[in-house]
């Protein structure tokens, strides 16, 4: 359980090829520390707000969230919502990474609070490059209070 507890990096993501492609791109790039990969929805909420199979843990939050749209169960625009407008994970970085190019898709996230759009790109040189840069920038670069 400790380990559940100091998640940097959340990826949900419901395709296994995508998980790997970005659990690997990370390692490559020495920044997979403390990363969990749920596979749907309802899943990253409750671990989010340590409820259901994660309610013994410490309800410590992740660094930055890595989330697909097209998830089971609960879809990621109702995960990005629920995340934004709770003041207690409303300042966690939520990065979208989708398929998705869909303009409405775009306009919703941002609309909900997103702090970055990504669509994946399918070559798999560009999609490492696309996810050691997002690593880089939102642990290392950016600056998170310690609330």
């Amino acid at each position: 359980m400790e380990i559940l507890n100091e998640v940097e990096i959340l990826i949900v993501e419901d395709n296994p090829n995508d998980a790997e492609m970005a659990l690997r791109a990370l390692k490559k790039n020495n920044v997979s520390n403390n990363v969990l990969v749920l596979v749907d929805g309802e899943q990253a909420l409750d671990f989010i707000h340590c409820r259901g199979e994660f309610k013994d843990r410490k309800c410590a939050r992740p660094k930055i969230v890595l989330l697909d749209l097209k998830l089971p169960k609960v879809d990621g625009m109702e995960v990005l919502k629920d995340l934004k407008s709770n003041p207690n994970t409303k300042i966690i970085p939520v990065i979208v990474m989708t398929s998705s190019r869909e303009e409405s898709d775009l306009i919703k996230s941002y609309e909900l609070g997103v702090n970055s759009y990504i669509v994946k790109p399918v070559d798999f040189d560009k999609f490492v490059e696309a996810v050691r840069d997002l690593g880089l920038y939102w642990l290392l670069l950016n600056q998170q209070p310690n609330v």
